[in-house]
């Protein structure tokens, strides 16, 4: 098997696969230090389509999950499948869901899937001329990929005029203009294979970097499983009014998609609204969200990608999982690489470290190679007990210029 990616989300995928009665031979492309030590680790760019390819044919792999966006929309799925290779991830019509915020509001508009209202531009006096109309807080999108972090949620017209020039002038982007949308924020995990879907256990993201959710987004901060603000009662609506009908709705344009369609929700005033489509794990979600499915997580993907999923269930194991992202200070602005790092020679049961951006000096010290660093993930019988000993294991890694918020799973045990 090989796992396409070198994050956080991909380390995740190994420890899941690892778990496997099928116990695989793991090979990852192009991984990282945590990850190496796991499963034998290519230097192959994930945006390396051809090299990919090369390597999987070369290697004999017989399945390949597919972690992060750009190779998806690159086509990489599609190159593997005429390779006559299995794999787990939508083809590049699938992934411009994610490639395109433009195109995602046109289906969900079209389908009428219940979402903010909101209008695609392609020159900044159109764009301008439309904020006038709308009222703020106001949201500018970047029509492409960006990483999680091409979002400005703009609390005066001033502050939503200077995202969309900067968007038009500085990076030569369409933008989305987006109505703003209130409440409690959630992400459904769908894996997806053609109209047949299995929903993960429900998580909740920390995007922004600040504390009390200040600052800029990020492409994650931190994440728990469960989210107690979705009742049993509102997963329901939620499948019911959001998920069968993006599933349809996806199939019905042609698209025979089969992978993992991550629907990012907004719980408004008026119900379940969609913010957004990704068509890959999330990152941290990952990280909370496979360790509390009760099942094979290989079997489950295999059989999505080989259109074999129907009448496949999972089960959910019930103790509350935590993921505290440990980030180089400065992200997600300018930061420093290459700061030592040494992590705790033992961790208490049910704690793990996960690699998301490290690397290994010459010397062969682990060191930092990334914005998003280190994902402390912890499991304990309680929401609280698996925060406290996430945050202890923080504590305990050295390294002089970490950050990481000291607030996940707040809202919700403020609101117990």
């Amino acid at each position: 098997m090989l796992i396409v990616g070198g994050g956080g989300r991909e380390h995740a995928l190994v420890r899941a696969i690892a778990a496997s009665p099928a116990k695989p031979r793991l090979l990852c492309a192009p991984g990282n230090a945590g990850i190496a030590d796991e499963a034998t680790c290519f230097p192959v760019a994930a945006d390396d389509i051809e090299g990919l390819v090369k390597l999987a044919t070369v290697e004999k792999v017989e399945f390949v999950i597919v972690g992060p966006e750009v190779p998806l929309a690159l086509g990489l799925v599609d190159r593997l499948i005429e390779a006559g290779i299995p794999v787990y991830g939508p083809k590049a019509d699938g992934a411009r869901l994610e490639a395109s915020k433009i195109y995602t509001k046109e289906i969900l508009q079209k389908y009428d899937i219940p979402t903010a209202r909101a209008a695609g531009f392609n020159s900044a006096k159109a764009a301008l001329a439309y904020l006038e109309s709308r009222p703020v807080p106001i949201v500018v999108k970047a029509d492409g990929l960006a990483a999680g972090k091409g979002v400005t949620v703009a609390a005066t017209a001033h502050e939503a005029e200077a995202a969309i020039r900067n968007l038009f002038e500085v990076e030569g982007a369409k933008v989305l203009i987006e109505d703003c949308l209130t409440g409690d924020e959630t992400s459904i995990l769908v894996v997806v294979s053609g109209r047949d879907y299995v929903i993960l256990p429900v998580s909740q993201d920390h995007k922004r970097i600040g504390e009390n959710d200040t600052g800029p987004n990020t492409g994650g901060m931190g994440t728990y499983s469960p989210a107690e603000v979705v009742t049993p009662e509102l997963l329901a609506r939620i499948e019911a009014e959001i998920v069968k009908p993006s599933v349809d709705g996806i199939a019905a344009e042609g698209i025979d998609f089969r992978g993992t369609l991550f629907i990012g929700i907004m719980l408004t005033p008026r119900g379940p609204e969609v913010l957004e489509y990704n068509t890959r794990f999330g990152d941290p979600e990952t990280q909370v969200v496979l360790p509390r499915v009760d099942g094979d997580v290989l079997e489950l993907l295999w059989r999505a990608a080989r259109g074999q999923l129907s009448g496949f269930t999972i089960g959910t194991k019930t103790d509350p999982v935590v993921c505290v992202v440990v980030s180089a200070a400065g992200y997600p602005g300018d930061y420093a690489k290459g700061d030592p790092i040494l992590l705790p020679a033992t961790l208490p049961p049910g704690v793990s470290i996960l690699h998301a951006g490290t690397a290994q000096d010459d010397t062969g010290q682990l060191v930092s190679a990334g914005g998003r660093v280190l994902g402390v993930t912890a499991t304990a019988a309680t929401l609280q007990a698996a925060a406290d000993l996430a945050y202890a294991a923080c504590d305990a890694i050295v390294w002089d210029r970490k950050y990481y918020r000291r607030d996940i799973g707040a809202r919700q045990l403020r609101r117990r």
